[in-house]
């Protein structure tokens, strides 16, 4: 049997990789945070799934710099604990893992959904539901027996809607449409023509096509959608109404499934649209749940999502309440807001 050398620092390699952004910690056994890193997006559904995993190499790096371990041999941490975007069906999540066994950062891996990540931020254990509206939108439900529930978030295909992403596509529809005489009057054109300094909305639209404006700066246009509904322009209100029924909508089915309706019960929210707690979207979104699941426990994680990997990792590692405190307390300011 070949003899696997120890870990450089016994703990947890904590990896949320999202659409827009990917963050590594390395994280003690005791809940101390020796190192972090920021990097760009995890796309494994554009460059498959290895290469996606070989594209943290160095966010580990850099975050295993900051702990003090410049360059290690043999095993980095104890155990990773990767949360990630586009790992959306347990299949991915099982080729995922693989992939990260094919490096030597931990004696043991695990990956889940992001979704899951954030509602392990948010809560003290597993039970709840979260929501994720970020650059995307996605919903899971979990229970101490293990027992979840969950969607495949595969976008239009699966029936999915919102997020930065669909929300800054569907304002383009309508500037545009607005512009060329299809649809209705909205300020949405002029304000998204305002904001990249173009004459027209159209013409931000064939910006983007030509490769002169990155398809990356569209989620810009969310807080565009924001500031043109503040002025109560009708398409941009309606937009926000949209959203906030959706998000309700994938909470009160997962606590349906759960059986979790007629139970007070943790409802996480996350993601940059959400984490920025614009008063017209929470408030509509609270509004609905009064009515559709009113024993649900809204609360926003403004935390990075970092935290909910690392405090996952630290489930598997069996640290107790000491270790998760002392990790939440490098958040302190960022913990879950109610609402």
């Amino acid at each position: 049997m070949t003899h696997q050398p120890e870990p450089t620092l016994p703990g947890v390699l904590a990896i949320d990789a999202g659409n827009s952004k990917t963050d590594v910690a390395l994280i003690g056994a005791d809940g101390t945070v020796h190192g972090t890193a920021r990097g760009g997006g995890f796309a494994p559904q554009k460059i498959g799934g290895a290469a996606a995993v070989a594209g943290l190499a160095p966010l580990v790096e850099q975050a295993a710099a900051a702990a003090g371990h410049p360059a290690w041999s043999g095993v980095l941490t104890s155990h990773v604990s990767a949360c990630l975007a586009n790992a959306d069906l347990p299949v991915e999540e099982e080729a995922l893992r693989a992939a990260l066994e094919s490096h030597p950062w931990g004696t043991s891996n695990t990956v889940v959904n992001d979704t899951f990540g954030l509602l392990r931020a948010g809560t003290d254990g597993p039970r709840g539901v979260a929501v994720v509206c970020g650059a995307g939108i996605n919903c899971v439900g979990l229970l101490p027996d293990g027992r979840t529930a969950r969607f495949p978030a595969l976008g239009e295909l699966t029936g999915d809607w919102g997020g930065g992403g669909g929300l800054a596509v569907t304002s383009m529809w309508h500037a545009v449409r607005h512009e060329d005489g299809r649809g209705g009057p909205t300020g949405l054109s002029r304000a998204i023509a305002e904001h990249f300094g173009l004459p027209s909305a159209g013409a931000v639209a064939e910006a983007v096509h030509l490769g002169h404006l990155p398809t990356s700066r569209l989620h810009e246009i969310v807080r565009v959608l924001f500031a043109v509904a503040e002025q109560g322009d009708e398409v941009a209100l309606g937009l926000i109404d949209r959203q906030a029924d959706e998000i309700v909508r994938l909470a009160v089915v997962a606590l349906r499934r759960l059986e979790l309706l007629d139970t007070r019960t943790p409802l996480v929210l996350g993601g940059g649209v959400l984490a920025s707690r614009q008063p017209l979207l929470i408030d509509n979104l609270t509004a609905r749940l009064a009515e559709a699941a009113p024993l649900a426990e809204p609360r926003v994680v403004v935390a990075p999502p970092v935290l909910g990997a690392a405090l996952l990792g630290l489930d598997h590692l069996g640290a107790g309440p000491a270790a998760q405190a002392r990790l939440r307390e490098a958040y302190e300011a960022q913990r879950p807001v109610t609402v």
